[in-house]
């Protein structure tokens, strides 16, 4: 195993609005303080009864899926917590993910797509 499944996240254009929709589905608090995520205009998060974490990220020009239209995809991206983020790192890379987005060598996250092109995350525990 190499890494831990954190949350996740769907793209929308209100984060509250869509964090409070699926609040009213699974119970649980909106915007509960975790030092996992800042919270803003452009994040939410629900953290449910269960242990699930659902997180809402804002995106300028969202456009909703049509189903099945293959023009308008699912919109979403995995959270996975790892220790070492280099280790994790090396490690995707080996299963046959891509690096996507490296970062700055400041954050605790980077993006890698999987061997399909859904994107995900591997977040600094």
């Amino acid at each position: 195993m190499i890494a831990k499944l954190q949350c996740v996240v769907l793209d929308c254009a209100d984060v509250v609005e869509l964090s409070r929709f699926y609040q009213s589905l699974l119970g649980g608090l909106v915007n509960q303080p975790d030092p996992r995520w800042s919270l803003g205009e452009d994040w939410a998060t629900l953290h449910t009864d269960g242990g699930l974490v659902l997180a809402f990220q804002r995106t300028e020009d969202h456009r909703p899926l049509r189903w099945p239209d293959p023009a308008r995809p699912q919109q979403f991206h995995l959270d996975l917590g790892v220790e070492d983020l280099e280790r994790a790192q090396e490690d995707v890379l080996d299963q046959g993910a891509m690096l996507l987005d490296g970062g700055d060598g400041e954050r605790s996250w980077r993006v890698f797509a999987d061997p399909a092109g859904h994107p995900f995350c591997l977040v600094q525990d």
